[in-house]
């Protein structure tokens, strides 16, 4: 059944009203193909019904976290939370931090409490901290004593900054009451970076953690209580989220967090802990491949590839290394998770797949009326997820006519089969992280030798494609290898160091339109020759 948002939301526990306040008007929202479920609801309770002796978060030091551990340390986070610090149900919790059992509890913790979660990823830089922090008017930060110099440089609107070994746990009892929320509570905000730069709120709801595990982990993941799940993506990214934490959990599985790891590490990782399930990028796939020893991989027997295109040829390179069969998926921070995949016998390798259950997915023209199969349109898609951006114009663009339109342009063939062609704007996606080309840009004209720039994305055999810029000098300075080299240092030091130009080649000018608009057709195309 479709259930129906346009009078009003379920009653909210929360005492700051913050997100509800910023949702976007009703008449913005996407149709929501939501099942009837219950009124209150709280996800974490939810994912921690597993028997409390299971084991539930390991590392690679060895280090073991029972459902019931967990429990009892997210518990005694929720009772400092409130009791020492103040937090009130709807007040949001910024947090930073690898993915490790600690921000894991953390997560945990804030939703028990009835907070809104914020995770963040540790490579942020002070700026970019700034505005997550700006956006989501964060009450509260809490972070790895490892990665706290960059938050403290940060301006949090005042909001105090605790690292985990300055909880002070002791005394805190096993025991928490978690919140009552509603259903239609906001759980987390999931940022997303748009073509300007300027990050993006996505808004979701305590109903929607779960119908992501309930459609496509349950239908195509199709966990069991005895996986052990692992990857790279983290957890501040919703693909990390759903496939290193939600999935696992809902089914009382273990997951191996991973902080940080080549693709070779991965792959031992795997051999070492008997992993079952893995998400990463497809470039980590192709990385594991290269170095000869696919037997360290016998253990998997799901691997699930999404952040970019999964090129066919690494599909059958896969499969006839492993006998894997990657499932290959289609998400948004927008839409939570994947909303287009495949799965064993289903799996045609180059296509996406079909709309994972639950979903509805399809090629329309730019008035939105259904194109011929065969022919490029954009994606639509509509399903128990949907885009709310937290008091953004940008909703507008997202959704139209009820459909969320992911930015993508797809070809359907003859038998419903979507398959991907590129991106319809100018986010560059790189190893499985989406870059905003503007962002980058921005973070160059701050050098002193840059009159303008321009970011395209180049292609690249191990990463999918590469950040490229081309670069107009100021007068004086002279394009050596040298500066090529200073300029990169100086992005990294500006912006998320995955953000920056791995290629950097200057112009005497950048092609421009009449009306004086960058031609960027014209600079990809040079960068693909």
């Amino acid at each position: 059944m479709t259930w129906d948002y346009a009078t009003a939301l379920k009653p909210s526990a929360h005492v700051d009203t913050f997100c509800r306040d910023q949702l976007p008007p009703f008449a913005q929202w996407p149709e929501l193909l939501v099942e009837a479920g219950p009124d209150r609801l709280n996800c974490a309770v939810e994912l921690l019904t597993a028997d409390a002796d299971r084991p539930c978060l390991l590392t690679p030091s060895g280090e073991t976290w029972s459902y019931g551990e967990l429990d009892r340390w997210s518990n005694r986070i929720a009772t400092v939370l409130t009791r020492d610090h103040g937090l009130v149900p709807g007040n949001r919790v910024l947090l930073r931090g690898p993915n490790n059992p600690w921000l894991a509890a953390c997560w945990f913790a804030v939703l028990k409490a009835g907070g809104v979660v914020v995770t963040t990823m540790p490579l942020l830089r002070p700026a970019e901290l700034t505005a997550v922090a700006s956006i989501a008017q964060v009450d509260l930060a809490l972070c790895d004593g490892r990665f706290v110099d960059d938050l403290r440089l940060a301006s949090l609107g005042g909001a105090p900054v605790v690292t985990y070994d300055e909880l002070v746990l002791d005394g805190a009892g096993d025991r928490f009451a978690a919140v009552d929320t509603s259903a239609d509570d906001v759980a987390l905000l999931a940022f997303t970076s748009g073509t300007t730069g300027r990050p993006k709120a996505t808004m979701h709801f305590h109903r929607d953690v779960l119908a992501i595990a309930d459609t496509f982990s349950r239908h195509l993941v199709r966990p069991r209580p005895d996986d052990v799940f692992t990857g790279t993506p983290p957890l501040a990214f919703t693909f990390g989220l759903g496939g290193l934490l939600v999935f696992p959990l809902r089914v009382g599985a273990a997951t191996l967090l991973i902080e940080k790891a080549t693709p070779d590490q991965l792959a031992d990782l795997i051999e070492r802990h008997a992993a079952t399930v893995c998400f990463t990028a497809p470039t980590a796939y192709r990385a594991m491949l290269r170095s000869g020893r696919p037997e360290r991989l016998r253990s998997l027997r799901r691997a699930v590839s999404a952040g970019e295109h999964l090129p066919a040829t690494t599909w059958h390179d896969f499969f006839e290394a492993t006998g894997v069969r990657l499932i290959d998926g289609i998400g948004s921070t927008e839409l939570l998770h994947v909303f287009i995949s495949a799965a064993d016998d289903a799996i045609r390798p180059g296509a996406t797949g079909l709309p994972v259950p639950g979903y509805q997915a399809a090629v329309l023209d730019d008035a939105g009326a259904p194109v011929p199969r065969g022919t490029p349109g954009r994606l639509a898609v509509k399903g128990p997820t949907g885009c709310r951006y937290l008091s953004d114009p940008r909703q507008a663009a997202y959704v139209q006519n009820g459909w969320n339109f992911t930015g993508d342009t797809y070809v359907q063939d003859e038998d419903g089969y979507f398959h991907y062609l590129a991106r319809r704007d100018d986010m560059i996606v790189s190893s499985g992280y989406n870059i905003a080309g503007p962002e980058v840009e921005e973070a160059l004209t701050g050098h002193p030798a840059v009159d303008e720039c321009c970011v395209v994305a180049a292609p690249d055999p191990a990463r999918g494609h590469i950040v490229k810029a081309y670069v107009v000098l100021r007068d004086g300075f002279d394009g050596t290898p040298a500066l090529v080299a200073e300029l990169q240092e100086f992005a990294k030091r500006q912006i998320a160091p995955y953000k920056y130009p791995r290629a950097v080649e200057f112009i005497a000018s950048l092609p421009r339109t009449s009306t004086g608009k960058v031609q960027r057709y014209v600079l990809r195309r040079q960068a693909s020759a």
